[in-house]
């Protein structure tokens, strides 16, 4: 049962500033702002959201299939992605272009200054899912403005169902064409702070947001998620972590347990469980994409977290 999985790819590059922004950074001269931080210690790590639940739902046993636009720099990403066995059929290279990539910088009190390059992610609307064969389910996850809008409206032109998950693209979008998003898409998800959103850009409550879908998903991070379908609201509880290290992907985590209850046809407080797990499984690694577990571990910690199996 494959799902379609359209986003970003992308690298992260994570620099470590061994000191505070604050004593380099002087407030009376932000008009004048020119300074330099040396970072001794950087790591470059796998990363986008159509990467990093691709990579998850691949551990979850699904049958996930990538469709992304990448740059000149993506050889050793697709050493990788052969490695996982995640096919790449869908993963277009635009030439003289550089793969999506964000350049990360933090300091001892774990502030950060992000720089984000989209490069080759602005094309992503080159790709079309009508070129995907034998999808079941897809999901919309941030990529290039013009690309997600095509999409979605490609998704309901086949009959596929999908899941809005506009995440940090939501702000490129004004009311009317989150609505029509919503419109189309058969589920939503996001995070407390992008709910908020939502609601303010289209002028609709959470409650009526719901009613337009099968399923409005709302994640609270260590305070669990919210799941409103079926004219009820399901309380997701969070799961504890062994330790938290790092919470870069844990979102995308939880959404490939969501993907892989979904096309499996389980309830929603199973659904919602696994992919609580999921994210409590990775935020105990650094990085997207360095967790790894098999389907017996994973089936292990859910009977640990939950009393019940799940395969």
């Amino acid at each position: 049962m494959r799902t379609l999985i359209c986003g970003s790819i992308a690298y992260d590059n994570i620099m470590v500033f061994p000191d505070h922004f604050k004593n380099h950074i002087l407030p009376d001269k932000i008009h004048v702002l020119n300074v330099a931080f040396l970072v001794p210690e950087m790591r470059r790590q796998f990363g986008g959201c159509a990467g990093n639940i691709a990579y998850n739902l691949k551990m979850l046993g699904g049958d996930p299939v990538m469709m992304a636009t990448v740059g000149d720099d993506y050889a050793p990403y697709a050493v990788r992605f052969e490695q996982l066995d995640l096919t790449q059929q869908h993963v277009q290279h635009v030439p003289d272009t550089f793969t999506a990539q964000a350049f990360i910088t933090t300091d001892l009190s774990d502030n950060q200054i992000t720089a984000f390059h989209p490069g080759a992610m602005n094309f992503s609307h080159l790709n079309s899912v009508k070129d995907a064969q034998d999808i079941r389910l897809g999901i919309i996850a941030p990529d290039g403005r013009d690309g997600m809008m095509q999409h979605a409206r490609e998704f309901h032109e086949c009959g596929i169902p999908f899941i809005f998950d506009p995440g940090q693209g939501l702000p490129m979008y004004h009311g009317n064409e989150l609505l029509h998003f919503i419109d189309q898409a058969d589920y939503i998800a996001v995070n407390d702070y992008e709910g908020e959103l939502l609601q303010e850009r289209t002028g609709l409550t959470l409650e009526s947001l719901a009613r337009k879908t099968k399923a409005l998903i709302i994640t609270l991070g260590a305070q669990g998620s919210i799941i409103h379908a079926d004219g009820k609201q399901y309380q997701i509880p969070s799961v504890k972590p062994q330790e938290v290290v790092d919470p870069t992907g844990c979102g995308d985590a939880y959404r490939a347990g969501l993907l892989y209850g979904i096309v499996n046809g389980w309830d929603w407080p199973t659904t919602g469980r696994l992919g609580s797990m999921m994210g409590a499984l990775k935020i105990a690694c650094r990085g997207g994409q360095n967790h790894r577990f098999t389907r017996e571990e994973i089936d292990q910690y859910y009977f640990e977290s939950f009393g019940t199996r799940i395969f």
